[in-house]
């Protein structure tokens, strides 16, 4: 059993390791090895907390014995290994004769604005576009999310092995390039930015609607991508799609709970019991959106709503609907044409028919499906065939819809979602 100083350490860990790691960062310039000295002192408050009891101030007391391994590090000089040499050259320490007053620095200043600046350096490190998809997944979920390699591995069902490698990787490929730790010129914000957005998008995604497995949801995974969209949002009050995200997630997550049954089956947005919907996430959420929406309709050249201000502005259509009858559907498709326009992305389209569908009635929205099997783009992806199978059925051809459902259920990876498709399928054969 895992005894209370642990479970709060552990905890304290979790709250401020991102910080600490990005603390470090900004000092040793290297991702990799603040991240090492912030496990150091991890290791050290496990081996101290229990005996002295936990700091007025952990976050700052995990600061500070960082400080004394770097120091002690660096004054070891000639007997570190060649690479350790090397980083700290790099970062110009080994040459400074204020080593300590630059940490003190850092130390006077955790919980103030500059850990704001480099949580915000961290993100987009973490996140930078020399790096695979995969690679900034399991990254920003290490560095900003605190979360363990076996958290990652059991999180997208992969061996620690696999994730291990991959972090290590993304550290050599930082060290690699010379990526520095900044917040990248205003011009080089709109690649930068959407990198930093589309990671916690897809950390939601997965969690949302898991794409393997035998659990239809993983809360765990939309947890920790809701706090990064958070303190994202938090630190870029500006930026319109970092508001847009953080009110789809929020909206998103509103009803988590809503979306589970009993047994664990899934439960679909018009069948969900709304009384079961997070007020309080639902709020947030409007209100972040309503920021976003504000701030890309100002400006000399308004840019318009982004993709994600959109997609939350859809979230918000459902959010808003007291009963399933009342959401306006003519808005959400209009919305859906919008987003198409911007993404050109064939699941938009497949999400437009059904609204479509939803608006104009099963066969309008099956035109533009057939559509879209026509093109084959989507050939793999098992919504399309579950859509299809849905319209058909509403439209009495229960033989075609079957055939529909079970081609459905064979290209999902999702236990909980295969066997609802198949029961769909059985119940159209009937």
């Amino acid at each position: 059993m895992v005894s209370t100083t642990t479970a709060t350490i552990q905890a304290v860990w979790r709250i401020e390791s991102a910080r600490l790691i990005a603390a470090l960062a900004r000092v040793v310039k290297d991702v990799g090895v603040a991240e090492e000295l912030a496990q150091d002192a991890f290791v050290a408050a496990l081996e101290q907390w229990p005996t002295d009891g936990v700091p007025d101030r952990p976050g700052a007391w995990l600061m500070a014995t960082a400080q004394h391994r770097a120091i002690d590090r660096l004054r070891r000089g000639p007997m570190l290994h060649r690479s350790h040499t090397q980083i700290a050259a790099e970062a110009r320490l080994l040459v400074s004769e204020d080593v300590e007053a630059r940490f003190d620095a850092v130390i006077d200043r955790i919980g103030g604005d500059a850990i704001g600046d480099d949580l915000l350096r961290l993100m987009f490190v973490s996140c930078h576009p020399v790096l695979s998809t995969e690679a900034r997944l399991a990254l920003t979920l290490r560095l900003v999310g605190g979360l363990s390699v076996d958290e990652i591995a059991r999180a997208f069902l992969l061996t620690e092995a696999a994730v291990a490698q991959r972090i290590v990787r993304a550290k050599r490929t930082l060290a690699a390039q010379r990526v520095p730790f900044e917040v990248p010129p205003k011009a080089q914000w709109p690649e930068r930015v959407s990198s930093v957005l589309e990671v916690i998008y897809l950390i939601f995604n997965e969690g949302y609607s898991a794409t393997r497995g035998d659990d239809w949801m993983r809360p765990g995974l939309c947890d920790d991508a809701l706090r990064l969209a958070r303190i994202l949002a938090a630190l870029m009050p500006h930026e319109p799609e970092a508001q847009g995200l953080a009110a789809l997630l929020e909206i998103q997550a509103s009803r988590s709970a809503a979306r589970v049954g009993p047994g664990g089956e899934p439960v679909l947005l018009l069948e969900q019991n709304r009384s079961r919907w997070n007020l309080v996430f639902i709020r947030r959420g409007l209100a972040a959106l309503a920021r976003a929406e504000a701030l890309a309709t100002t400006g000399a050249a308004p840019a318009g709503p982004g993709p994600y201000t959109l997609q939350a502005a859809i979230a918000a259509c459902h959010a808003r609907a007291s009963t399933a009858a009342l959401t306006d559907w003519l808005r959400i498709a209009a919305l859906y044409e919008r987003l198409v326009a911007i993404t050109g992305s064939p699941v938009v389209e497949l999400n437009r028919a059904v609204a479509v569908a939803m608006a104009f009635g099963p066969a309008a929205g099956l035109v533009l499906v057939d559509a879209l099997v026509a093109d084959g783009a989507l050939a793999n992806y098992h919504l399309l065939p579950s859509v299809r199978g849905d319209l058909l059925a509403r439209l009495g051809r229960h033989d075609e819809a079957c055939a529909e459902f079970t081609a459905a259920a064979a290209l999902t990876g999702n236990a909980r979602e295969q066997a609802m498709l198949t029961a769909r399928a059985t119940a159209c054969g009937r």
